[in-house]
């Protein structure tokens, strides 16, 4: 969703899984890995300024989530889980058994989540930007946010479902980056940005179809997870990151005052050093 500069020191790779297709991934830098995971539209790239910060102390490994760079979409006729995308970051962990931290933005923080409990004990550090797992307002009632989160995903699967992705772009846009940001975009980047919302259909489904307990992500989940939110996010992103404080309050949260939801990519400049520094 924005553009960035190259990063001299990255590569882009993609590994066999045993349990689905090769995730493509990019890589840069040396030391104790950290698993990046994406927001949706976005991909992998997302993360090259961030990488660049990183790289001098640890080895950055961002992936690419079903249906982004070169990562398979989604194509089974089941529907997608949160557990099905946490099999691609699996064939990310070091076969030595050594520690990972994992960072994730928006789909890529529920992804995230899950990614952490399952290698529960192995996971050092969990940072966590704007993540959205709606599971937990529908679980909590939650009815303002709830709706939101409804009536975009009802946009996304209708407009999507029927292959009009141009439509389903716009609502996207317009919910995540303000009233207005899709008539702001040049014609060339909606049509980018309509064909890379198409693995979002699926998205949908595993983060409406999780059901771990609230209380469960604050017991499963590292001590030494940070939260990192905008004040002037939407209201879903706000409800989410309100029960996570809740439910653990012994995490840490971070809270800029300005920027919104996509401020990981638009505001990266101020969202780096507080992800650096919540690792270490």
């Amino acid at each position: 969703m924005s553009s960035m500069a190259p990063m001299a020191s990255s590569k882009t790779s993609s590994v066999a899984s045993p349990a689905g297709p090769a995730p493509d991934y990019l890589e840069a830098g040396a030391g104790e890995r950290v698993i990046l995971i994406h927001s949706s539209v976005a991909g992998a790239r997302q993360w090259r300024s961030l990488m660049d910060r990183l790289a001098p102390r640890f080895h950055a490994i961002a992936i690419n989530l079903y249906g982004y760079g070169g990562t398979e979409p989604w194509k089974m006729a089941r529907k997608q889980t949160l557990s099905d995308q946490v099999d691609l970051v699996a064939a990310m962990m070091p076969d030595d058994g050594s520690k990972v931290s994992i960072v994730g933005h928006s789909f890529g923080g529920a992804v995230a989540m899950k990614a952490a409990a399952r290698f529960s004990g192995r996971i050092r550090r969990l940072v966590l930007i704007e993540p959205n797992p709606f599971h937990l307002i529908v679980q909590r009632g939650r009815a303002e946010a709830l709706g939101e989160a409804l009536l975009l995903r009802e946009a996304i699967k209708t407009h999507g479902g029927s292959g009009d992705w141009r439509r389903a772009a716009e609502v996207f846009a317009n919910y995540w980056t303000g009233a207005g940001s899709w008539d702001a975009m040049p014609e060339d980047r909606r049509s980018k940005f309509a064909e890379a919302l198409k693995p979002n259909f699926h998205e949908w489904d595993a983060v409406m179809s999780e059901e771990t307990p609230l209380a469960d992500w604050a017991r499963a989940l590292p001590r030494d997870t940070s939260v990192i939110s905008a004040d002037d996010t939407v209201a879903s992103i706000l409800a989410i990151v309100s029960l996570l404080q809740e439910a653990a309050p012994h995490w840490t949260f971070h809270r800029i005052g300005a920027g919104g939801h996509m401020a990981a990519l638009t505001m990266a400049g101020e969202i780096n050093p507080i992800v650096e520094k919540a690792l270490g």
